[in-house]
């Protein structure tokens, strides 16, 4: 379908909003004091464990996601797929710019929790958006929209289950350092369901009119 000059730019523009909305949701996560949300618990508590920096922890994770999609893609694998690691450079620079200039200090368990619910709903929001696109996905996000392809599953279904993997490895890798909830606290097992049911309930509620203002539906 052809799309016009206005619907192009609507489609670039919730793109870009969501991948804002993501990055600052996983940045607020973090800030909660309650753990990391489940996508990024591994390079967090890998961070937190090492002080290695979790921007650039991320990266990492972030390139091992594309591997795997080139893996279970097989004979469907694009080069274009590969975009997702220059973007991946640009939106983990966005975290560490969120984490340097936000300066929310934990503590208070209401305003933590109040603050969690904001970072999930982003989180859920901003990925719904970048992957409904269609254009280059977050490699977190991309990751799960190909096991549902593949899988024929619900997004928001895959999303639980492999955020819950995250969540596993990253208890397994606190636990070789000697601390299993380094990354991982209240707020990250509250992520791992929420973010899949925010992603769920979104795509539910504006998923059809995003598509049809962006020319793809």
């Amino acid at each position: 379908m052809q799309q016009t000059k206005e619907q192009t730019f609507a489609r670039w523009g919730f793109y870009l909003l969501g991948m804002v909305l993501l990055a600052l949701g996983l940045t607020l996560n973090t800030k909660t004091g309650l753990g990391a949300s489940a996508i990024v618990s591994v390079p967090f508590t890998v961070s937190q464990t090492t002080g290695w920096d979790f921007g650039n922890l991320t990266l990492v994770v972030y390139c091992l996601f594309v591997a795997a999609q080139f893996v279970i893609k097989g004979k469907k694998r694009r080069w274009t797929d590969l975009l997702q690691i220059p973007l991946s450079i640009v939106f983990t620079r966005f975290l560490n710019i969120f984490g340097a200039v936000i300066p929310y200090k934990s503590g208070n368990l209401p305003a933590d929790l109040a603050l969690l619910v904001a970072a999930i709903l982003l989180t859920g929001v901003g990925a719904a958006m970048t992957v409904d696109m269609q254009l280059i996905p977050n490699p977190g996000d991309g990751i799960v929209s190909v096991i549902s392809q593949v899988s024929g599953r619900e997004l928001g279904f895959c999303k639980n289950c492999f955020d819950l993997g995250c969540v596993s490895l990253s208890l397994i890798i606190g636990f070789c350092f000697g601390n299993p909830l380094a990354g991982v606290g209240l707020g990250t097992f509250i992520s791992m369901v929420g973010v899949g049911r925010a992603i769920a309930g979104f795509n539910a509620l504006c998923k059809t009119k995003l598509v049809q203002a962006s020319g793809l539906a």
